[in-house]
């Protein structure tokens, strides 16, 4: 767990420090560096879904993925849970009562943190072989995405990190169990179709969409079961 657990360290650093930094940042300033971060995010996001191989999965993934993303409705679940959070972390300003926007930035750098080879990967390696190298390197990527996300999206960015050392966590734990199921192909797939989450991800930060990302998720999981059936 030494890996995710610096990858934890990591975020809630860079999150306090974007918090420290957001006072300072003009509005318009904000707004543009959210809208570069947005196309990085897309960049990302297009140059991480070449990984996969079969488009068949990738479909089958997304559909099967949404249906029960929708069917349990978890974006509203976590914008609900970010909602109550902002409730309990109210300021007030000149005798205005101002919210702390959570659900957001929890959300936002949830995905990002979370989806992607390096999360899948390294949490692999750490619970396998002892070897933390690739989540170290996950860690300074994340310390320094999370000053520029918290900087914009707020305290939600360090809630994330509860995300990261639930999901890197399991896979490193449960290492042992899902090893004969996680191939280079299952792998390269579920690396795919994390990555077209994070392209819907970008276009909301961009403002061109309002795509409920959260429902997207269970599509990651699914090529441990369509890649066997469709190889």
């Amino acid at each position: 767990m030494l890996g995710t657990l610096v990858n934890v360290a990591a975020v809630l650093a860079g999150g306090g420090i974007g918090l420290l930094l957001k006072k300072g940042l003009p509005k318009k300033l904000s707004e543009t560096l959210m809208k570069a971060l947005g196309l990085c995010t897309l960049y990302i996001g297009i140059s991480g879904c070449l990984a996969g191989e079969n488009t068949l999965v990738l479909i089958l993934s997304m559909v099967l993925g949404t249906l029960i993303g929708e069917g349990l409705d978890l974006d509203d679940k976590i914008n609900r849970f970010g909602k109550f959070l902002e409730s309990k972390f109210q300021k007030s300003k000149n005798g205005e009562t101002k919210k702390v926007s959570l659900a957001e930035g929890f959300v936002t750098a949830s995905l990002l943190f979370c989806v992607g080879a390096m999360a899948i990967v390294g949490s692999l390696q750490s619970g396998l072989l002892g070897q933390h190298e690739t989540l170290f390197a996950k860690s300074m990527l994340d310390f320094t995405a999370a000053i520029i996300f918290a900087s914009w999206l707020g305290a939600g960015v360090l809630l994330s990190s509860g995300f990261v050392l639930v999901y890197q966590g399991s896979i490193t734990l449960l290492a042992q169990f899902l090893k004969p199921f996680l191939t280079d192909p299952v792998i390269a797939e579920m690396n795919c179709a994390g990555n077209v989450i994070i392209i819907g991800l970008a276009l909301n930060m961009l403002g061109i969409t309002k795509l409920k990302v959260m429902n997207f998720v269970p599509a990651i999981l699914l090529p441990i079961l369509l890649c066997p059936l469709l190889s």
